[in-house]
């Protein structure tokens, strides 16, 4: 699996959508942890949203951003709980290609550390679409913080080996000209 590793940094082009039937763009404590993270390590952000936790809303914008040649990794928070109002996962997994199992396991083992047992109430989960990686997080500055820096940082860090989610992310036009400026 080494392949699946490069040795120079290859920026990513991330949306960052926050479900939520109460925060604003300007209250999204959220969302902009996950924006502050990603910009922080070199990504670009290419979108921002927030949407209801509506099944239909979410699904709708979601699927504008995996349709979208330019977006390679949609990051949500929120709706992920058991609430009447939680419909994140019901919403995602229809649009989903392939579900990667291994986050949600390892986000509720990584957030056992932090907030016990209540770990079992939160329902991360992460899959690809269209060559999106698509990652949906608790609605916690908190929970995004664990997705991100002990997660997420590294799968979208084209330097990480032995593997990383950067070789089955659709590629960008930088992206093929560095590949190839890099093998000459």
């Amino acid at each position: 699996m080494a392949h699946l590793k490069q040795r120079n940094f290859v920026p990513l082009n991330i949306a960052v959508l926050t479900i939520s039937d109460t925060r604003t763009l300007d209250t999204d404590t959220s969302g902009q942890t996950l924006v502050d993270r990603l910009e922080g390590a070199g990504h670009v952000l290419i979108d921002r949203g927030l949407v209801i936790d509506d099944i239909y809303q979410i699904r709708a914008q979601v699927s504008l951003w995996i349709a979208d040649p330019q977006v390679q990794v949609i990051l949500m928070t929120g709706g992920t709980g058991f609430t009447a109002r939680d419909n994140t996962p019901q919403a995602v997994l229809p649009l989903l290609d392939k579900h990667v199992e291994g986050f949600g396991e390892l986000f509720r083992q990584l957030s056992l550390a932090e907030i016990g047992t209540s770990t079992l109430q939160s329902r991360a989960l992460a899959g690809i679409s269209n060559g999106v990686l698509v990652c949906c997080m608790p609605g916690s500055p908190g929970a995004c913080r664990t997705g991100w820096d002990q997660i997420l940082k590294g799968q979208l860090d084209s330097r990480t080996g032995p593997c990383n989610f950067v070789p089955h992310l659709k590629p960008q036009t930088e992206q093929i000209l560095q590949a190839c400026e890099a093998r000459s």
